[in-house]
Order: structure tokens, then sequence, then C-alpha cells
């Protein structure tokens, strides 16, 4: 066939129309709205969102949970592309690997920027303790793994300063004998590793200085994340507020005990929209949303039957699962995307219930089928099908319906006490020994 001129003016014209086609294809695809970073606590745009609640220093699991959540490779490495990976506090105590997912999070803080994405590793109650010397829940293991070389002289060092200083003091019952017995029973409150793990977490630490600079609270396309919760004391504080004040009293420890961090209704201790009642809350829910631009709260703090749980009609999260061993071992998260709220539970993504009871039942027994037998969920479900509580109105008085799970794990531990101990060893000797 011989090509004349109208024709190959046809081909060249379908050609062209091909490419142009293709070029609005590729370009439209590849021209989504950037994440735009409103301030140092706020972000839009962002298309996907991963948050993890408490780890307790349970590395396994964690990672796990992030290649699950195609957040990291095989390698720990970051693959999320623009995504956002928020943890809501609570990395150290209880477990063994506190220091491991930290330095983790360092890593991934650096490679998730280079991509376009983002890590937020928000404060929780358990870093704040960390950092104002109260380490009731430091693990053996933590301990250890502060461990070096030196650590039998350091131990030794701050065990001949500790005599000087008590007969330098002479307190009110008198000297004490400092014989073998004392030493045993000084060095078991000081095991080696003790001392390196407490300098790394001042103000001078590695990881002091890591976490002073984090927040407590941050918002995303309009959800807020934190630890504990906003109780209505702090509903009308900016979150740049709450953060800055959490850093000034974090750097002043005569600040840090009288003030908002270890506050029982501050933001690293409110367990209030985690266990009251909803009618009770749906004020101060509407008056916190509307202050700040909000239209859903994810925490974690406050341990779940094993499962992303959704209140207020999804408008409040909780996403402590219960992740590490200490709590059962339980792995899930929430994904926000595309603008749906799923749960990612032990690696399957499950659609997140907004509020119908039917829904929210069949929600949690597919979760509890993807569970090793016995499911944490059965107790739960078991309540949740009661005649008692199916006849029951959502969101009234009846706190067996509100929160069904509250009688699995009893009244919440490690409340904020009055006598906080804020001179730990290092922060009383100010600093390290020469040499160390």
């Amino acid at each position: 066939m011989i090509w004349t001129f109208p024709y190959r003016r046809l081909l060249f014209r379908m050609v062209v129309s091909v490419f142009l086609l293709l070029f609005l294809f590729t370009t439209a695809s590849g021209l989504r709205a950037e994440p735009v970073q409103k301030s140092e606590n706020e972000w839009e745009g962002v298309e996907r969102i991963v948050a993890v609640g408490d780890i307790h220093g349970d590395f396994g699991k964690f990672v796990l949970l992030l290649q699950e959540a195609g957040l990291i490779n095989k390698k720990r490495k970051w693959i999320g592309g623009k995504a956002h990976l928020v943890q809501t506090g609570d990395v150290v105590d209880r477990g063994a690997h506190s220091r491991k997912i930290m330095d983790l999070l360092m890593r991934l803080e650096r490679q998730a920027e280079k991509a376009g994405g983002r890590v937020h590793a928000l404060l929780g109650n358990h870093e704040v303790m960390n950092l104002v010397g109260d380490i009731r829940y430091v693990s053996p293991e933590e301990y250890t793994a502060f461990r070096d070389h030196q650590s039998q002289e350091r131990r030794r060092v701050f065990y001949k300063q500790d005599i000087q200083r008590l007969q330098e003091s002479l307190p009110p019952e008198g000297l004490p004998e400092f014989d073998a017995a004392y030493r045993r029973e000084w060095e078991s409150r000081h095991p080696l590793g003790y001392f390196m793990h407490r300098f790394e977490f001042g103000p001078d630490g590695t990881y002091g200085k890591w976490l002073r600079g984090h927040n407590a609270v941050v918002k995303i396309n309009g959800t807020i994340f934190l630890h504990g919760g906003l109780s209505p004391k702090y509903a009308d504080r900016s979150l740049a507020e709450i953060n800055a004040q959490m850093r000034e009293e974090l750097a002043d420890y005569s600040k840090a005990a009288v003030g908002m961090v270890i506050d029982s209704e501050g933001p690293f201790w409110y367990r209030g929209l985690a266990l009251e009642g909803e009618a009770t809350l749906e004020a101060h829910l509407e008056n916190l949303f509307r202050n700040h631009g909000a239209q859903r709260i994810v925490m974690g703090h406050t341990v779940t039957a094993g499962a992303v749980i959704p209140r207020f009609g999804g408008r409040v999260v909780l996403i402590d699962v219960g992740l590490s061993d200490f709590h059962g071992g339980r792995r899930a998260c929430l994904i926000l995307e595309g603008g749906q709220a799923y749960a990612l539970h032990r690696g399957e993504k499950l659609k997140l219930p907004s509020g119908n009871r039917s829904d929210f039942l069949a929600y949690l027994k597919k979760a509890a089928s993807l569970d090793p037998e016995p499911s944490p969920l059965a107790e739960l479900i078991r309540l949740l099908e009661s005649p008692q509580v199916s006849r029951a109105e959502p969101g009234g008085k009846n706190r067996g319906l509100v929160v069904p799970w509250q009688g699995t794990f009893g009244s919440p531990r490690g409340r904020p006490r009055h006598g906080l101990w804020f001179g730990s060893q290092i922060h009383r000797h100010g600093s390290l020994p020469g040499g160390f």
C-alpha cells in the first residue's frame, strides 16, 4: 500500500494523539498533591498514614508490623515512599529491646524524609518517666543493652561517690554499715549498664537529646495523634503550646515535677476518651475538634482487648493493642488512606467500623479469626453478643458496653503519683565521671 499525503498526515496525528494521551496520563498520576507541612505540628495532603501504638521494647513484633504495613523491607530499610509513620509513644520500659527500636526509628526518620515521607516518633508517658528519672518500669534487659567494657569500673566509682555523699550529709537515721550485704543490695539497684542508661537518657545523651526534640502531639490530615488523650483541661491549648510546654518542662526538672508531663489529666496520662461513657464526653469531643479543626483523634496508652478499637462513631481510635509480649503480643496497627480508616490486623487489612454494632461485631470476629487460638478478642465478642449488652443503648451509662474489655484489664496501671523521683543517680551527680 502506498502511503499518500492524507494518510501520512492522519497517521502522524494518531501517533501524536497517543503520545499526548500517554503524557497526560503519566503526568496526572505523577502530579498528585504533595504533602504540605503547615507547621512543626501539622501536615496536610498525606496520602497514607500508618499509626502504631505502644511497643514496650518488642523489637521483633514492631519490625514485622512495619514490614506487613509495607513501610520497611527485610533489611529494615524504608520503602514506604511518601507515607507517614506515627508511633504514639511508649517505646521504652517493660521489654528487652527499646534501644534497638529507638536506633531503628532514628534511621527510618532520615530515610523516610529523603523519600518524601515522615516518621513521627511521639513521646509517651514512659519516655517522659525515663527522661525525668522515674525508672520503675525499666527492665533488666534494657540496662544490659547499655553495658560496655567500662561498666564495672563505672559502677565502682559511683559506689564510692555515694558512700562519700552519705558520709558528708549524715542522714538523720544515721549511717548504714557499709559491709558486703550493703554493697550487694546497692549493686542490685544499680545493675551493670545502669549508669550509662541514665546518662544516655539525660540532656546530653544520645537518646535524651533525640527524645526531647520530638513532639507530644501532631495533626495530619485533620487527625490528631498523641499518646494518652486531650482532656477538657487542655482542650483549648494549641498543639504548638502543648509541645512547647512539654519541652520546657523536660528541660527543667523543677517544672516537670509539678507540670503537665505528670498531670493525670495531661496528654501523656489522660484516659477519659478511652474509658469514659461516650454520652458524657460528646460535648468535650465536639469542642476539641472545633478548637483544633480536627475530625478524629488517635491514641495509645490504654490497652484494648487486642485490636484497633473505634469509639464515638470512629472519631476516636485506640491503637494500643498490646503489641509487646508483656501485654500478650497482639499485632495490629491503624492505616488511614483514601479517606478510609483500616486496621492492619496480623497482616490483613480490615475496614474499621464507624459505629454500627453489627459491623463492629463482624469486624471483631474477622480479627479474631486471624489470631492464634484462643483469641484475646473472644471475651469481648461474647460480651457484645450477650442479651444484656445487645439491648443496651450505645454510648449510654453501661460502662460494660462502652468499654467491654475494661473488665479484662482492670484499672489502668502506671498512673503518675506524688513524690516521683526526679533525681536519678546521673542527674544527682550531674554527669558521668571523667573518662566515661
